[in-house]
């Protein structure tokens, strides 16, 4: 007598979404972080339904993952947006910008220079978040104004700290190479621009150090975030300017107890040939960072230290070149004065 398989029992072809709402809503998906949210939303209708409306879920979801954004500044912007205001938002600022520009040097059009300073909003908004080993050590929301002429004509940059201001930490301040290594895997930095006018937000930071150094004299230590931009061409930028770095710099110096102090927390857009960009000519930048499309969050850390890289790269090609054609023409002009000088003498002896 031949046995036959057993069918499996009702229960084994219930998936996820079989459980009742709340206890997904309230116990299953609180447990997830943003990323994770975003995938999930794309594996059946139920699981996108809730994360469609539940906007609370969302706004946790911002707020844990940047305190920054907990403010009442922030909120209000948020708030704004269209659909669900702290989804779109997490959407924006969780990955980083794309396509990777050092792969196209040079942009097939330029930029509207004068549309896109016109389209930005009067002021941009930093939400600014540094943890290390993720314990957050410093946060802070700060507003920029972009019209005036001092903004637009000086060199770009955002300072979060005054210059007497210092931020404690109870870490161990680096002593060593290997130590100031270490902090490439320990500290994180996220920097959230937002244009309250257009509603779009950007991350501009590498999330995990592209740098560090020690300084040999003073012991102080230099960690560098940041991501490369893709520049322009038109009137305003030069050929230098096809590709910039938004150079975010974090100093930090040592207490009289040994512990790790930060001493600069600043943002600011260089060109290739390591000139500091003013604000009209960031402000275009930027603008156009705003509006472009974003990654998929995944490998952002390591893609982000890529460009970087190819950046370093490009820039270091860029001054070899240089500095040949300047030798060329020292060559030449050496060469050209020694004719002459022969000639003179030729002539009147």
């Amino acid at each position: 007598m031949s046995k036959t398989t057993p069918s499996p029992p009702p229960y084994a072809a219930a998936d996820i979404s079989s459980l009742p709402a709340d206890i997904l809503e309230y116990h299953v998906l609180t447990r997830l972080d943003g990323q994770t949210l975003a995938s999930a939303s794309c594996a059946n209708a139920v699981l996108r339904s809730i994360l469609d409306t539940n906007h609370g879920l969302w706004y946790d979801v911002c707020h844990s993952t940047w305190p920054s954004t907990s403010g009442e500044v922030v909120n209000r912007i948020i708030s704004s947006f269209s659909g669900n205001g702290p989804r779109e938002f997490f959407s924006q600022a969780f990955p980083m910008p794309s396509p990777d520009p050092t792969k196209v040097f040079s942009p097939s059009s330029p930029p509207q220079c004068n549309k896109l300073i016109n389209s930005s909003s009067s002021v941009l908004i930093s939400a600014v978040d540094v943890y290390h080993r993720n314990k957050l050590i410093f946060t802070k929301t700060e507003e920029t104004e972009t019209v005036s002429g001092w903004f637009q004509c000086s060199p770009f940059r955002i300072d979060l700290l005054d210059p007497k201001d210092v931020v404690p930490t109870d870490i161990p301040h680096p002593d060593g190479d290997a130590t100031c290594t270490s902090l490439i895997n320990d500290m994180t930095l996220s920097w959230i621009l937002i244009d309250p006018l257009s509603k779009r937000v950007v991350n501009l930071s590498s999330h995990r150090p592209v740098s560090v150094q020690r300084h040999w004299l003073t012991g102080d230590v230099q960690v560098r975030f940041g991501s490369v931009l893709a520049g322009g061409n038109h009137k305003h930028l030069s050929e230098a300017n096809a590709l910039v770095q938004c150079a975010i710099v974090v100093n930090c110096g040592r207490s009289d107890g040994g512990e790790m102090q930060v001493r600069e927390l600043s943002m600011k857009v260089e060109d290739m040939d390591g000139k500091h960009l003013n604000g009209r000519d960031s402000l275009v930048i930027l603008q156009r960072t705003l509006e472009g499309k974003r990654g998929n969050g995944l490998k952002r850390e390591k893609e982000a230290r890529n460009r970087y890289i190819k950046f370093e790269e490009m820039k270091r090609e860029r001054r070899e070149r240089k500095l040949r054609v300047e030798e060329t023409l020292d060559t030449l002009s050496v060469a050209f004065g020694l004719s002459v000088f022969a000639g003179l003498i030729f002539i009147f002896c």
